[in-house]
């Protein structure tokens, strides 16, 4: 195994180098933070706050953890550490977004809570049939995406678990139907993370599903204890990745050899977006114990191009995979969340930027999160663009914390004497020293950083009212109430669901598009909007999946600040249709159909 960035985390201890210039700059950016403000300060200072609401919209929900094979009690706080995900979908077409979430519990009932018109929200998943998945002897739930995959009008749902897959027919918004057994798909996959994506173009949604560890690891039933990364640094020891193609009869085909997926890397997170302009959505692809994929499109074979677009450079924790045009070029940046904790380990998050003056096939991308302020997160984990304060600029907000316990117990030095080992002892879970309760990278504070516009994000969660330290995994960014601001919902692993309701700047205008397939899939998943307005155009694209274990709204939000002059609007759908808006207002919420 090379010597790389973990294996310093052992020296760091023992040579007393616990205060590195970058963990310094990180603990002195997080405790100079503005106080929570009260909402009037925020509005005036930021142009938003967010007011946590899930109790008083009715919703209770807090998340069960797994409990995996005995022989792993050690260490199963930190193994059985994922399973938190939100998802948003409108299910039944009302027009108003509903919120499923999921629980991984054996024996836990997952929720679907729809949306009530009225700012609350009532959990249907169990009338619905969509709540108990989590039985014994199939696996627990880690996470869900909702795709049309017939066609019909609307979503149905995947769902991903350590276990058995799961798929479930929409039938017009009355009920699901599970249709797993006669789908096609995988008998068994430890997975989390899945995106819907038409890959090759043909109108019918096609699913990726990327494996953690490997399929063939029964995690209540182990034959023996080496189940983990052979490497923290190059693992390729983790889970397939599988990409089914949709045979349009109800049916999915594995032709993930075919098309040249082949890694078993540990993949935590992945998303799907044209970064080309070749009217082909690629696939980027977060790994744990290893370095990010990117795979481009050619419409037949996918192509592992990671290390000469520069994402593939350096091996870290990838827990995060979303795409945002921060700079309002017509560009995707790449955010990439892994670990950061304060005297210890300072990985960094990425944020890879095309490179000025590179495309297509040879686009480039350098990683600009130092540069721009969102390198450094605690333990990250999911993590969203979108713009929180309407003024035109996307932001971003991200998740953290990892296992949090004992507030006075540390586990970071046992876990470094792992983390520094060789092959052999790293691989075998019963060489992980025990947990005891102790925390690791617990109770911290999440981050909401603001695009300045200017090439450069504040983080200001405390002070609009993103105060909580639960374990945060998964996050959504959604207009919940049809306001034209986006809210965020919140899965906490062990922890309780939270919605954050927006309240922004009410001079600051928006636009959003709620788009329809014809000829492209009708969820329009893959189809891109590109704004123009006051001389700057902004691009965003509709999405089967995207961050840790998550789904944003399927429609469009475009933030636009004062006095915006839209002047026009231009969709390509995924059947390479391009229809061009002109006499757009704003503060309007467009639905589009994809002309015949």
């Amino acid at each position: 195994m090379k010597f790389g960035l973990k294996k310093f985390v052992l020296i760091l201890f023992f040579i007393g180098l616990l205060a590195t210039p970058a963990a310094i700059r990180w603990w002195t950016a997080r405790h100079n933070q503005n106080a929570a403000l009260d909402p009037k300060t925020a509005l005036a200072r930021h142009g938003f706050y967010f007011q946590e609401v899930s109790h008083a919209s009715g919703v209770n929900f807090v998340h069960q953890g797994p409990t995996l094979d005995h022989k792993l009690d050690p260490i199963m706080p930190e193994v059985a550490s994922m399973g938190a995900a939100v998802s948003i979908v409108d299910f039944d077409r009302d027009g108003w977004p509903d919120i499923y979430v999921t629980n991984s519990g054996e024996g836990s009932k997952n929720a679907l809570f729809h949306n009530n018109h009225d700012g609350t929200f009532t959990d249907v998943a169990e009338q619905m049939g969509v709540a108990d998945v989590n039985r014994p002897g199939t696996g627990v739930s880690m996470g869900a995406v909702w795709g049309d995959y017939d066609n019909d009008g609307y979503e149905d749902l995947f769902l991903y678990k350590w276990g058995k897959p799961e798929l479930f027919h929409n039938d017009h918004g009355h009920g699901f139907t599970r249709v797993a057994d006669t789908a096609g798909l995988p008998p068994w996959i430890n997975a989390n993370t899945a995106v819907w994506f038409d890959y090759d173009g043909d109108g019918k949604l096609d699913l990726f599903i990327g494996g953690y560890y490997s399929e063939k690891i029964d995690l209540w039933h182990l034959q023996n204890t080496e189940i983990m990364p052979e490497s923290f640094e190059y693992a390729k020891n983790g889970g397939r990745k599988y990409l089914l193609r949709n045979l349009g009869n109800g049916k999915f085909e594995d032709v993930t050899d075919q098309v040249g997926i082949t890694s078993h890397r540990w993949a935590l997170a992945a998303a799907a977006a044209d970064l080309r302009g070749t009217g082909r959505p690629d696939l980027f692809i977060a790994n744990d114990y290893g370095v990010s994929e990117l795979y481009f499109n050619d419409g037949t074979r996918f192509h592992e191009v990671g290390e000469q677009t520069g994402v593939g450079f350096a091996p870290k924790s990838g827990m995060n995979a979303a795409f945002g045009d921060i700079f309002n070029h017509g560009q995707y940046a790449v955010y990439v969340s892994n670990i950061s904790e304060n005297g210890v380990l300072i990985q960094g998050n990425n944020l890879w930027v095309p490179k000025e003056g590179t495309s297509g096939n040879g686009l480039k991308y350098e990683n600009l999160a130092r540069d721009l302020g969102v390198e450094l997160g605690g333990w990250s984990f999911g993590a969203q663009f979108g713009d929180l304060n309407n003024d035109g600029n996307l932001d971003l907000f991200l998740t953290n914390g990892y296992v949090s316990l004992d507030r006075n117990r540390d586990y970071w030095y046992d876990f470094s004497k792992i983390a520094g080992g060789h092959t052999s002892i790293i691989s075998d879970a019963r060489n992980w020293p025990a947990m005891e309760g102790r925390s690791l990278s617990g109770y911290q504070h999440k981050d909401v950083w603001i695009n300045d516009g200017a090439g450069h994000f504040d983080n200001v969660a405390q002070s609009v009212g993103v105060t909580d330290t639960h374990d945060g995994r998964s996050v959504a960014l959604v207009d919940l109430w049809n306001r034209g601001v986006l809210d965020a919902v919140v899965a906490h692993q062990r922890g309780p669901l939270l919605i954050y309701k927006n309240t922004v700047e009410p001079e600051n205008k928006w636009i959003e598009f709620d788009l329809q397939g014809s000829s492209s899939n009708r969820s329009a998943i893959g189809a891109e909007v590109t704004l123009f307005w006051n001389g700057q155009k902004q691009v965003q694209e509709v999405s089967g999946g995207s961050g840790f274990c998550a789904q944003n709204d399927r429609r469009i939000h475009f933030g636009l600040g004062r006095d915006p002059k839209i002047e026009k609007a231009v969709i390509r759908w995924p059947s390479g249709k391009t229809q061009t808006i002109s006499n757009v207002s704003t503060d309007q919420l467009y639905k589009m159909q994809e002309p015949l």
